[in-house]
């Protein structure tokens, strides 16, 4: 029965600690923030599909028109067709569109020759979030499904009536006969094993909660430090520990996913020099709103990171997410992240841009914390000597 008291006194004192009440806050605020964000930011996505683009290249001419017609308005997609196949590949590459679907020459001619098969080529780039891949996939062989029963039916029943046979026993035949069309896939940037697909979404996660976790550390030391050096001085020391921990921590994290198996397209000193960009970055910009509302800032940290990881495209592309989590990606450092190791792990153009976007969020990022640390009221140092007294 003491025990239970002396546990009871315990539990109270706790509770008058402000570092637990905090800490429960901060679970329930998980909880809350990640259900609220997740939930609406990936409702819908299914019905968005319209957003993806679907370049369609008719190279068999007024042959094939017909078919590449059908196609564009039957796909769930976008679809452009006014590119030529190398126009296409190029905006493939630039993930201006999401697959490139060829109907080669010969095609349609090919349908009409006995024992000949035709095919149809597709082109996906796998340095796209998982889900852009799986959809297309999926969606060559449907076309190639879909073409096969049209475009078999068409040509036997063209190379029957043309030997005689009266139009219903043409087309009576035509149905019983498929499987004249092949579906050739083929990938640029491809990626090697679901390992190397998930890097960018683990990069993110592990950079930015690691970035938040250092920060709410190093925010507590400064203050134990407060009344001893100027903020000037501490602000200093904190861009070098920021910088030279972005260097190190990027270091051994690129070490370890080139040690097991991972990809580096563009070399290992560009996925190391990327990885510690964006790591600096997300130290400034989480530690942002640890300077400007102290220990309640790391609320803004959980609602920063549960919106950077929906709205980078690291998971679900980010054409399929509504208007307002599209939008807000553009202003968070984690998009750009995501662009930029797909383009220097898998390879393929773009991480030069992703590059400048994060410079300019990391320059905003310091520059405001510079104006809060400035503007906010500190102790005098206890390092800074006073006047000496006048000797009398």
């Amino acid at each position: 029965m003491e025990e239970l008291n002396y546990m009871l006194q315990a539990l109270r004192a706790l509770f008058k600690k402000p570092p637990v009440i905090i800490g429960i806050v901060t679970a329930l605020m998980f909880q809350v923030i990640f259900s609220v964000i997740w939930m609406t930011a990936y409702s819908g996505v299914n019905d968005r599909t319209k957003e993806l683009t679907v370049a369609i290249v008719n190279e068999d001419g007024e042959l094939s028109k017909g078919i590449a017609d059908r196609l564009a308005e039957t796909l769930p997609f976008h679809t452009v067709a006014n590119l030529s196949a190398s126009e296409a590949l190029d905006q493939l590459n630039h993930h201006q569109v999401h697959m490139v679907l060829d109907i080669p020459a010969g095609f349609n001619q090919s349908l009409q020759t006995a024992g000949a098969t035709a095919e149809i080529k597709y082109t996906i780039n796998e340095a796209n979030p998982v889900t852009i891949k799986s959809m297309m996939q999926g969606v060559s062989q449907s076309v190639t499904n879909t073409i096969n029963k049209q475009a078999s039916a068409q040509g036997v029943q063209t190379v029957l009536t043309a030997s005689g046979a009266s139009a219903d026993q043409a087309a009576q035949a035509a149905t019983n006969l498929t499987n004249r069309v092949e579906g050739k896939t083929t990938s640029i940037n491809p990626v090697n094993g679901m390992n190397n697909q998930m890097v960018p979404m683990m990069m993110v996660l592990a950079s930015y909660v690691g970035a938040m976790i250092m920060g709410m550390n190093l925010q507590v030391a400064m203050g134990m430090l407060s009344s001893m050096y100027s903020r000037m001085t501490l602000f200093g020391a904190r861009v070098v520990i920021n910088v030279g921990s972005a260097l190190v921590v990027s270091l051994l994290g690129s070490s370890l996913i080139v040690a097991l198996g991972g990809q580096i397209a563009q070399g290992f000193v560009a996925f190391w020099l990327f990885q510690a960009l964006f790591l600096c970055t997300f130290m400034f910009f989480s530690q942002f709103f640890l300077i400007c509302f102290g220990p309640a800032g790391s609320v803004f940290n959980i609602i920063s990171l549960s919106l950077q990881l929906v709205s980078s495209g690291a998971m679900v592309p980010r054409e399929l997410l509504n208007s307002f989590y599209s939008g807000i990606g553009h202003y968070l450092p984690a998009t750009y992240a995501v662009q930029g190791i797909l383009s220097v792990q898998l390879g393929g153009p773009g991480v030069q841009s992703a590059a400048g976007s994060i410079v300019v969020v990391l320059l905003i990022a310091v520059a405001l914390s510079l104006v809060v640390t400035l503007l906010k009221k500190g102790r005098r140092p206890a390092g800074v000597p006073s006047p000496a007294p006048a000797n009398s």
